[in-house]
């Protein structure tokens, strides 16, 4: 019945095209409730050492070749959160790299909003902090990306030195399509989130003022995801690397309303 109920509240939202599969992903504690606002996806609280997850996405049993969306298209909804949630967050299109459920790996291809808490370090994009509430794309998937592959450990090694860093990470950050900023906003409270993917960039849109225009963009085709969940992880151009589970101790949502995708 629930998922029949999110089927009929995307087919109102998205644009005419070929039928999706929506599927809802609920881990432990993770819950999807309907409500008269919109979707409500919740953590109430988990369990110490327990992964939690509430999420929704339309790329399910598909083989990465045949996720639904490509370039150039809009994405836009409304969207609040409980407050700034004590693991990761957001929406928007990916190409689901862990894949737990095949066992599958692949390396990250995203476009979208992305929040991480204060446990999580990634700062992939020069001066940007590696946490926090973003705008952000990456794909290191492209030609470009890949040949930096041998040239890793040298690289991490060049980048114990901030100087040698501003010299050398910009060049990876360009070829691997790395563009973000932060956010200042309240994310308790509504706001209008519009995307913009083209195939020669990126422009990212919050109540009506750009916050990031950019010619990086990742290559399709990518699934669309919304999630809440209570994980961090931690990895560093300068090698550090960690990952680990944060317990939530008071309830935290995230609220989506008025979704539309569409072509540009």
């Amino acid at each position: 019945m629930m998922l029949a109920m999110l089927e009929d509240w995307f087919a109102a939202r998205l644009a005419p095209g070929p039928p999706r599969r929506w599927r809802r992903w609920l881990v432990d504690q993770g819950a999807l409730v309907i409500r008269e606002e919109g979707l409500r996806l919740v953590l109430p609280r988990t369990r110490p050492g327990h992964y939690s997850n509430a999420q929704i996405d339309d790329y399910v049993g598909l083989p990465r070749h045949d996720y639904p969306w490509k370039p150039p298209l809009r994405m836009q909804l409304r969207a609040r959160f409980s407050g700034q949630p004590a693991g990761t967050a957001g929406f928007g299109f990916w190409n689901h790299p862990f894949a737990p459920q095949t066992g599958i790996g692949s390396l990250p291809k995203a476009i979208w909003f992305l929040y991480t808490s204060p446990a999580t370090d990634l700062p992939i994009a020069l001066d940007v902090p590696g946490h926090g509430w973003k705008a952000a794309t990456i794909d290191t998937l492209q030609p470009r990306a890949l040949r930096w592959a041998p040239l890793a450990p040298p690289v991490v090694l060049l980048n114990q030195w901030p100087a040698l860093r501003r010299r050398v990470w910009p060049k990876v950050q360009h070829d691997l399509q790395i563009a973000e900023t932060c956010l200042d906003l309240a994310m308790s409270e509504w706001h209008d989130y519009q995307l913009e993917w083209r195939i020669d960039g990126a422009r990212f849109v919050v109540d009506g003022q750009p916050v990031l225009e950019t010619d990086r963009s990742p290559r399709g085709p990518l699934g669309f995801i919304a999630w809440v969940d209570n994980q961090y992880a931690i990895a560093t151009p300068w090698g550090r690397l960690g990952w680990g589970l944060v317990d939530v101790q008071q309830p935290q949502w995230l609220d989506i309303a008025e979704l539309r995708i569409e072509p540009l």
